[in-house]
């Protein structure tokens, strides 16, 4: 009966869920209808799921409309039906068209049109629909000898009052406009709602036959659909056979490189491996993978083949991953085992400058002719709570200010909000959580064996690519399983900085070396040392503190690092326990021998997601079933809170029946708990450490390359300003952008590095185009006339360059080329004024230059105080710029000295990091530079915080007492005041 049903993925339009509009149904007792919605096929499996569960049959569709006017509907007969329509929406949504006021010729697919006075031909699989509220004007029509063709199109879009209000501020969000002013015909009728049969008879009077026919169309509709199977592109080669073959000759082939000795043991893992693989039909995921990590390394584009992928011997030797699950003893189950349901999931990062090119391949390669199999995986943005109270208070028309007031009150006790805020604090809620768009899935590419249309539409967003109507949640019910392609600036710094070791020393160096680089002495110094500033993953103070902690200088041991830094670890206090057990043997006996045996890698200490697994297996005799619904549970994935219980009081129950001691069996439990989704897989943390190995191979052997790359790609933990002083004090000579030899990123020659252009705030970038256009064609600049001549550039952009130094090379003073600055720009207007059509273009001083008067000499604060304007950090020190210079305190390299001892040290203030005590109170760790360069690190308790806050960037007096904890030394702050600054204008 029910032909044009709308969920709330008709965005802005509808708004029932799609769990709402069956539960809808089922209580008002029908046994079928359509979810036809608008332009969007997003809800179409959840909504056969829901259906089927609940006993109805699902017809599905598409209301095709232009804007809110509707054009015709469209009810799928079968597959090739959804196909049929699905393709049709994607060309005009790709192509930005509007739908005819006709349908296309669908071989598999119905159509019905909404009611119009105007008689015309309907081809055989064409209808008319009528509404309850058009029946009177149907007597009259020469439709009414077409009862045949005539269908009752009753549009379901809301359940209640509540929900239509909410529509109608849906459109009026939608439109932009005030509540007050929303057209009549872009809202729906009040009564486009679900009825029971007695109800919708009743609305039909006399006409009767309408739903009858409805009801035959969508009996007709019979739309099969196997969720289970796997619906990924297969036949890679042509047969899965061959596809199969082909995998296992370059597992092998793999395997040899790998493993020069390749052991029964290696040889029985790979087997088992693929056994399984060809068992749940992921042979093509993988060589699909293994195709795209293939194509990026004859690009020569690095990549990272991170996730629990990394727990697959076949995929270490297809070079998806770098990680040997054998040298880590990871278990493939965890990756893909016969009884679970979820997809594997290979996550596999590119630089930022490379991810495009392979995205583009990708979709290239595995699209077919005319038909498309590629599709960007979608995702949905949602109306949260905050951005609809400031929404709706536009639609209501309240000013700006009542909006942010009721925003700040919203959901203070006693508050008491007047009447709109009352609205619009009740509608916030009801439209909380509802999808507002369609967006891109972060990293998500979904590669389909039949068109990927048979699934899903798709449109054109400003990437330039397809993107699916379906989420990942959808894409994985399906059976269609997603390819990930990430970027990071991590690997960006990494490509960036062979590039310019080659260009600066001529050396080209093999990064794919990283069992060398495990055994490397300079790379294990840098780890012991927490000399890690640049390097991916393990430049963060937390991070550097620990591996100077751990002294750690393994692989095993940066692994663990990677995983027991996470806030689960942590919180718990098994980050503690574990540096205790690592550095003192004696402590490890401490362990329950269970915990012991079960993990003695990590000294008995939970510490990676599968150690969940193992623990509830071997120590609470749970399935490996029961174990990994302690492990989905654990990481916030979705299983039921009863099952997660149930598997709870079986995990102790079965400590009770092992003699397991109550506490150790709370303790451990404890331990599972304190992960609250926080842990690393452990092949997770492995394939992160690789990359850390590469980054600091190339920080232990080319330091100043290495950070040069770093400062390219705009990417790490620190500001750019750090990276540059890590430069400095590995022995580079910095200069400050140069008008004749920097370019518009930063670039090194030797030892002396030159900042880009880019590094100039203020500084335009078609003037830096211009600049350098010019200098590549006609050689360096001679001076600023020179310069003004040759260049078109306003005053303002050119005192820019003046006050950063770049014409430094002229010997002469920046006050002195700031007054000839404005002296040329003079000229420049006279000349230009004076004779437009006889001007050369060049301007010269002519035989006596302009008399520069006596200027001040610069002073070196005024200098920093430009450098901090422009490039937002100072070249020199910032400590020149304290007012009070006989204010010294010690250096942070004699903290050991005065261990237990209280200090006063100056600190310029590189990061802060705030976070809370158990209590909720706010406690912050610093991390400053002293007078020499060095690092400082600080502890400020909740008392010190509310007495003696941070206040921005700057120089900080800081007082405390000197703390040391595994050799690593710190300062415990009781007093921290920011120093007052030089101001030219007291001189």
């Amino acid at each position: 009966m029910f032909l044009n049903c709308h969920s709330h993925f008709s965005f802005k339009y509808g708004t029932m869920s799609v769990e709402a509009l069956v539960a809808e149904a089922k209580g008002k007792k029908l046994d079928a209808l359509a979810l036809t919605d608008i332009n969007c096929t997003a809800g179409v499996f959840p909504f056969i799921r829901e259906a089927q569960k609940a006993g109805i049959h699902p017809v599905i569709g598409i209301d095709f409309r232009n804007g809110v006017k509707q054009q015709y509907i469209g009810l799928a007969r079968n597959q090739e039906g959804f196909f049929e329509l699905n393709k049709h929406l994607s060309e005009y949504l790709i192509h930005k068209r509007e739908f005819k006021s006709r349908a296309p010729e669908f071989e598999n697919a119905f159509v019905i049109y909404p009611f119009s006075e105007k008689y015309f031909p309907l081809r055989r699989n064409e209808y008319l629909g009528v509404h309850p509220n058009q029946l009177n004007r149907l007597t009259t029509s020469p439709w009414i000898r077409k009862k045949e063709k005539l269908v009752l199109l009753q549009p379901a879009t809301f359940t209640s009052k509540l929900e239509f209000n909410a529509h109608r501020l849906l459109r009026s969000m939608d439109l932009n406009t005030l509540l007050s002013k929303l057209p009549s015909e872009e809202q729906a009728d009040p009564t486009d709602q679900l009825y029971s049969y007695a109800d919708l008879i009743a609305r039909c009077e006399s006409h009767s036959y309408l739903l009858v026919n409805a009801q035959k169309l969508l009996e007709q509709c019979q739309f099969s659909f196997y969720f289970q199977a796997v619906k990924n592109k297969r036949d890679i080669l042509g047969s899965d056979w061959e596809d199969f073959d082909f995998l296992r000759q370059e597992t092998f082939k793999g395997a040899i490189r790998r493993y020069p000795d390749l052991s029964p043991k290696i040889s029985e893992r790979i087997t088992k491996e693929h056994e399984l693989i060809q068992q749940k039909g992921f042979v093509s995921y993988f060589l699909i993978n293994y195709d795209i990590v293939t194509f990026a390394q004859h690009r020569n584009f690095y990549h990272v083949g991170r996730g629990s992928g990394a727990n697959s011997i076949v995929a270490y030797c297809l070079g998806i991953t770098d990680v040997d699950p054998i040298e880590l003893d990871l278990y493939f189950e965890r990756f893909i085992n016969l009884y679970r349901e979820n997809p594997p999931d290979f996550d596999i990062d590119f630089s930022w400058t490379d991810r495009d090119e392979v995205t583009d391949y990708i979709f290239r390669k595995y699209n077919e002719g005319q038909e498309e199999h590629v599709a960007l995986l979608g995702s949905y943005s949602t109306f949260q709570y905050n951005s609809m109270l400031r929404e709706l208070g536009k639609v209501f028309g309240l000013p700006k200010t009542d909006i942010e007031s009721l925003i700040h009150h919203a959901d203070k006790d006693g508050y008491q909000p007047d009447q709109f805020g009352k609205l619009i604090i009740k509608y916030s809620r009801v439209l909380h959580d509802m999808p507002s768009h369609l967006t891109i899935h972060a990293c998500g590419i979904l590669i389909s064996h039949k068109s990927i249309h048979y699934y899903t539409a798709t449109e054109m967003p400003p990437k330039g690519f397809p993107l699916a109507h379906i989420d990942m949640h959808t894409a994985e019910d399906i059976g269609l399983h997603k390819f990930d392609i990430l970027s990071q600036r991590g690997l960006g710094h990494i490509k960036s900085a062979l590039e310019i070791i080659y260009q600066n020393q001529g050396v080209k160096v093999d990064i794919r070396e990283v069992e060398k680089f495990k055994k490397d002495p300079r790379i294990k110094e840098h780890l012991r040392t927490g000399h890690t500033i640049g390097a991916f993953y393990v430049e963060s103070p937390a991070m550097r503190m620990l591996l100077a902690k751990m002294k750690a200088d393994t692989y095993l041991e940066l692994v663990a690092a990677s995983s027991i830094i996470r806030p689960g670890v942590a919180r718990s206090g098994m980050m503690r326990e574990y540096i205790l057990r690592h550095i003192n043997p004696e402590r490890r006996k401490q362990a329950h021998p269970v915990m012991a045996d079960i993990m003695p890698e990590t000294y008995g200490i939970m510490v990676y997601q599968e150690d969940v697994i193992k623990v509830a297996h071997y120590f609470a005799d749970l399935s490996l079933a029961e174990a990994d619904v302690l492990r989905r549970g654990m990481s916030g994935k979705s299983r039921s809170k009863d099952e997660f219980q149930r598997v709870k009081n079986q995990f102790f129950n079965n400590c009770k029946k092992l003699g397991r001691e109550d506490k150790v069996a709370a303790e451990v439990w404890h331990q599972i708990e304190s992960f609250a989704g926080y842990s690393f897989a452990k092949g997770h943390s492995a394939s992160f450490a690789v990359e850390s190995y590469q980054s600091l191979y190339l920080k232990a052997y080319f330091p100043l390359e290495f950070m040069v790359g770093v400062i390219n790609n705009f990417g790490g933990f620190y500001h750019t300003e750090f990276y540059v002083h890590e430069l400095r004090m590995n022995g580079a000579d910095i200069q400050a952008p140069h008008l004749n030899e920097s370019e518009y990123l930063t670039r090194i020659n030797g030892k002396t590095v030159f900042l880009g252009f880019i590094h100039m705030k203020y500084l335009e970038k078609a003037t830096v185009e211009k600049l350098l256009k010019e200098r590549r064609a006609n050689g360096p600049f001679l001076g600023l006339a020179d310069f003004v001549s040759r260049v078109e550039i306003g005053l303002e952009q050119l005192l820019i360059l003046i006050r950063m130094t770049c014409f430094r090379f002229t010997g002469k003073t920046k006050q002195e080329l700031l007054w000839e600055a404005h002296f040329l720009q003079n000229k420049r207007k006279a000349i230009v004024s004076t004779n437009e059509l006889f001007r050369t273009g060049e301007i010269t001083f002519g035989k006596k230059p302009p008399q520069v008067p006596d200027l001040d000499e610069t002073d070196i604060r005024q200098d920093i105080l430009d450098q901090i304007d422009i490039l937002e950090f100072p070249l020199d020190s910032p400590f020149h710029l304290v007012k009070d210079q006989s204010i010294q305190g010690i250096k942070a390299r004699e903290l050991s000295q005065y261990l237990g001892k209280q200090v006063m040290i100056l600190g310029y203030l590189v990061t802060v990091k705030y976070t809370r005590t158990v209590k909720g109170e706010v406690m912050n760790f610093g991390t400053f530079l002293d007078r020499d360069g060095d690092w400082i690190d600080t502890v400020h308790f909740p008392p010190v915080v509310k007495k003696h806050p941070f206040k921005g960037r700057a120089i900080y007096r800081i007082e405390g007492k000197v703390v040391e904890e595994f050799g690593f030394y710190s300062i415990e702050v009781n007093r921290l005041e920011r120093m007052a600054y030089w101001n030219a204008g007291e001189n």
